[in-house]
């Protein structure tokens, strides 16, 4: 009696393996929950996204490999990744309650490969932060919007920086969230 090779098994235990540790898991938030997260998304953000999206919203959750996705009435709009909350560069209505970074184009490059906003790049800020405030980042030619950032600094303290990191990118153009959001 010959014995038989387990090779093909254990190729393919490894596949289902991979493939479990790629699923994402998808789930719709009770209307408990799902006010529980909007009061939250209120006290971390500072904005009260119902007066955008509606009182009556269904409310997703897609845990992928590098954040959950906050899904309202079918739009990727917030996500929490590290811990940390923070609007999608797909929101654009929340853009204008935000302050914004404005950079040269030199510096543009650099942010859409998830490169932190190093001061020198800074032409210009909108609005009025405090440290570790979410801002959006846009570049000075066409006020495009290019990453999600953490500030490092206020908004005082950032314009009289002349060297280091002032910005810490959160989300970018052509990062996994952003190109998961573009599929979505």
């Amino acid at each position: 009696m010959r014995h038989k090779s387990y090779a093909p098994l254990n190729t393919i235990v490894l596949a289902v393996v991979a493939n479990i540790k790629k699923k994402r898991h998808r789930h719709t938030l009770k209307e408990k929950e799902a006010k529980r997260f909007l009061l939250e998304v209120y006290t971390k953000l500072g904005a009260d996204i119902e007066q955008f999206i509606g009182s009556k919203t269904r409310v997703e959750v897609n845990e992928t490999e590098t954040a959950e996705v906050f899904i309202f009435n079918g739009r990727p709009l917030l996500a929490r990744s590290d811990g940390l909350l923070f609007f999608t560069l797909s929101f654009e209505e929340l853009f204008s309650l935000f302050p914004k970074i404005v950079v040269d184009m030199g510096a543009v490059p650099y942010v859409c490969k998830g490169a932190d906003v190093m001061a020198p790049g800074v032409r210009s800020i909108k609005g009025e932060f405090k440290k570790n405030d979410l801002l959006l980042v846009v570049d000075e030619r066409h006020g495009k919007p290019l990453a999600v950032g953490l500030a490092l600094f206020s908004s005082e303290e950032m314009k009289t920086a002349k060297r280091g990191k002032t910005v810490k990118n959160l989300h970018y153009v052509g990062d996994k969230l952003w190109n998961y959001l573009r599929g979505s």
